[in-house]
């Protein structure tokens, strides 16, 4: 017997490396295949899904403030270019193994992608489409992670599903350090306070202030989505502070 999924709305933040496979840069087919199947396994559990996607496999916009001389607010903008490219790949995807989408842009580009519109965004999750947000907050200064947070807030998700490539959130950074330990679950505060890197301080503070929790997970080990949205204990988890 399937056990009935804990989640019905969530919002799944992927990063743009995390399209990136192991090549590290742009967009690996095989990767873009098994993360859209992950996504379908979860739909076909009646699970409405919100997709937040980032653009660093493409474009970061730090990297080309700090080393190109762009100047921020256009590196920014240029950043949100390349989530929609991401954007229209995972849509490809979800569509060719019959997952029907819809791509809402912050920045309007309406040959490609409708433009984000809240109630057009809750109208197209209720009729059972996979809907992709993409071009971040459609501001710069924001990251894609608060993207989500805030899209997450805005459609009434009940977690916001962050997947990386660690197991979780660790103590210390697991890649320098194996006596590192993983911290299944936490709080708003604690994140804020020790100053984690799993998203930044206004994503938090965001999921903070609605009481969305925040699940960190490994999206490279198969089924832990769907464990996650079942309820199973997989990664970390941040929420408020038990009642």
């Amino acid at each position: 017997m399937t056990q009935a999924p804990q989640y019905t709305r969530i919002l799944i933040k992927l990063s743009g490396e995390a399209l990136a496979g192991d090549t590290g840069y742009g967009i690996d087919p095989d990767t873009l295949v098994e993360m859209a199947e992950q996504l379908q396994e979860i739909h076909a559990q009646g699970v409405e899904i919100g997709v937040v996607v980032g653009g660093g496999n493409i474009f970061r916009a730090r990297t080309g403030t700090r080393h190109a001389g762009i100047e921020r607010t256009t590196a920014d903008y240029m950043g949100m270019m390349a989530s929609v490219l991401n954007a229209l790949a995972l849509q490809d995807a979800l569509e060719k193994i019959g997952v029907q989408t819809r791509v809402l842009s912050a920045i309007a580009m309406h040959e490609v992608a409708e433009s984000y519109i809240r109630r057009r965004a809750v109208r197209h999750l209720e009729k059972g489409r996979i809907v992709i947000f993409a071009a971040g907050t459609g501001n710069p200064y924001f990251t894609t992670d608060t993207a989500a947070a805030l899209r997450a807030a805005e459609i009434g998700a009940q977690a916001i599903i962050k997947a990386t490539n660690v197991d979780g959130v660790y103590d210390r950074d697991p890649r320098k350090d194996d006596q590192a330990k993983l911290l299944t679950r936490l709080t708003y505060m604690d994140a804020l306070k020790m100053g984690l890197k799993v998203m930044d301080a206004t994503a938090i503070s965001l999921s903070m202030e609605n009481r969305i929790p925040l699940l960190v997970m490994n999206l490279n080990k198969p089924g832990n989505l769907l464990k996650a949205v079942q309820g199973d204990t997989v990664g970390s988890t941040i929420e408020a502070d038990p009642e």
